[in-house]
């Protein structure tokens, strides 16, 4: 086995169509296809309506209701963005969210005026018989006190607002919860409180584990939307502590962040889980996860990979969404699929939508030796290694080429003996990428990157003179290839795509292992195999 990849041969996606893909990501920038709307008269308001908690601190929200009045269930949704911070109309529109610019969109997104940051549109979701509770939690926008977020006391705080919520004479009893992010993430922990009146959650790609999902995947440290995320935090509410300072000084999985995860286990309530192949950097995992360990009988899973805020707000996500909580906010009799599954060809190609009763779905494991040449190789190799030097774009590649059409959809992982000249801390960055006809193909990824591999894994090790075994999971994914088409590995130590705001995974950072390079090692009793799993065709 031996390397000789050259990294601007390995990783040509970085200028190949960069200044097309840049050019219409700023014209995206310029002008977002965002389409706000006022919110019908049908609609009334209320706002900064005060939800006390147990302990006395009074929570504020703006409920929004029929005109016609009447008891129905409700939708609440907790964050600490602000329940105010809504589109504002100006002389030539209205005046978004910036995220929606910096953030690449994948197509037009409609909400009303009244809707926040990641929340459920009021505008839609009165009209279709529930109130719309948006809550700001404690420490955050108009709410009172100092919060702790994705503690134990914050979901108390949401549990609190959920019973208030249920014995409003404009509610029937029912609620739910429904939002994207943190509008999902403080989900779970409430959930797994068992509130007797919540009926049904809906978290809409969230993480469930903030070391594993977020500031250290693999042991590997994110510094860069990590810390703009926590540094907005703590210039627009009042948190303590300080999730920022508290990642810095606790690189290790400590019992503090096992305290930030939600024991999943403990919900029993019915839920509705989305989870998206293309935020590999943020919820893609989590999400997965929070399907497949929760403890409710009826959960559901989503998948999809386009934007996050086009499939939140599309037309298909929104029927989901409403036929799910009409069953079990109204009674209403509809029958669901286990999984909705989406397979994509290429990042703007869906090759295909079906229904499974499980994740990941029946597959038998293809598995592939890295092998010599930059070959992947479906038997056994002698022996080798390959040296990945550190820099930016140095990355050793390994190469397979499908006989026949083939699926490739779940958990991949791959297998890697690997070894320092200078003992200390590694970090490794693998991907998988498809190409067809010589040619990279693009998938949607975190942050609005429209220029993503299939999937990506990264681990963070001890490395040592010795050879030692490394295993890493990548993020889940379902791609579809061709016979013909090229399936790559990748190997690194940063980051495999660029961070340019304009052509890279922009604001995405990784600690990478700084100019400390590594080996892989391939010898008998030390095979290093990537293995995929392969739905069979039906």
């Amino acid at each position: 086995m031996e390397h000789g990849v050259d990294a601007a041969t390995d990783r040509p996606w970085h200028r190949r169509g960069a200044f097309a893909y840049a050019r219409r990501r700023v014209a995206r920038a310029v002008r977002p296809p965002v389409v706000v709307t006022p919110i019908g008269a049908d609609v009334r308001i209320r706002r900064d309506v005060e939800v006390p908690m147990r302990d006395g601190t009074i929570l504020r929200a703006n409920v929004y209701l029929p005109a016609s009045g009447g008891a129905m269930p409700a939708i609440l949704c907790a964050h600490p963005y602000g329940k105010d911070a809504l589109p504002r109309r100006t002389g030539r529109g209205y005046r978004i969210n910036p995220q929606f610019r910096i953030l690449r969109q994948t197509s037009p997104v409609h909400i009303s005026d009244e809707t926040s940051w990641e929340a459920p549109d009021p505008g839609w979701w009165v009209p279709q018989g529930y109130a719309v509770v948006n809550l700001d939690v404690r420490g955050a926008g108009r709410s009172d006190g100092v919060g702790s977020l994705m503690t134990d006391a914050e979901a108390e705080d949401v549990y609190d607002a959920i019973e208030w919520i249920a014995a409003q004479d404009w509610c029937d009893g029912g609620v739910a919860m429904l939002g994207v992010s943190y509008l999902a993430i403080s989900q779970y922990k409430a959930a797994a409180l068992r509130p007797p009146h919540l009926r049904a959650i809906v978290p809409w790609e969230g993480f469930t584990d903030a070391y594993r999902d977020f500031f250290y995947p693999g042991g590997v440290r994110e510094i860069g939307f990590s810390r703009l995320w926590t540094t907005l935090v703590r210039r627009g509410a009042r948190m303590s502590p300080d999730l920022g300072r508290e990642a810095v000084a606790r690189p290790d999985d400590d019992a503090w962040w096992r305290s930030l995860a939600p024991d999943l286990s403990r919900i029993e309530t019915p839920m509705l889980v989305c989870g998206s192949f293309s935020d590999a950097n943020l919820h893609t995992r989590g999400s997965f996860r929070a399907f497949a360990l929760a403890g409710s009988t009826d959960r559901h899973l989503f998948t999809h990979r386009t934007g996050k805020w086009a499939a939140f707000y599309g037309d298909e996500a929104k029927t989901v969404q409403h036929a799910f909580l009409d069953t079990h906010l109204k009674g209403a009799p509809w029958s669901l699929p286990r999984v909705r599954l989406e397979v994509r060809e290429r990042g703007d190609l869906v090759h295909a939508v079906r229904e499974e009763e499980r994740w990941p779905p029946e597959s038998r494991p293809l598995r592939l030796h890295l092998a010599d040449g930059g070959r992947l190789s479906s038997a056994a190799v002698s022996g080798g290694s390959v040296s990945v030097a550190a820099g930016r774009r140095r990355a050793a590649r390994f190469s397979w080429v499908f006989a026949a059409d083939t699926e490739v959809t779940g958990d991949a992982s791959v297998r890697l003996w690997v070894s320092a000249a200078v003992a200390g801390p590694v970090s490794i960055f693998v991907g998988l990428s498809k190409w067809s006809g010589g040619r990279f193909v693009p998938f949607e990824g975190s942050y609005g990157f429209g220029r993503d591999l299939v999937t990506t894994g990264l681990r963070r090790i001890d490395a040592r003179a010795t050879a030692t075994e490394v295993e890493i999971e990548f993020a889940p994914s379902a791609t579809f290839f061709r016979a013909g088409d090229e399936l790559r590995l990748h190997v690194a130590g940063r980051q495999l795509s660029p961070r340019n705001p304009l052509t890279g995974a922009f604001p995405a950072l990784y600690r990478s292992s700084g100019r400390a390079g590594f080996t892989l090692h391939s010898e008998p009793g030390r095979s290093q195999v990537v293995e995929l799993p392969v739905v069979e065709r039906r």
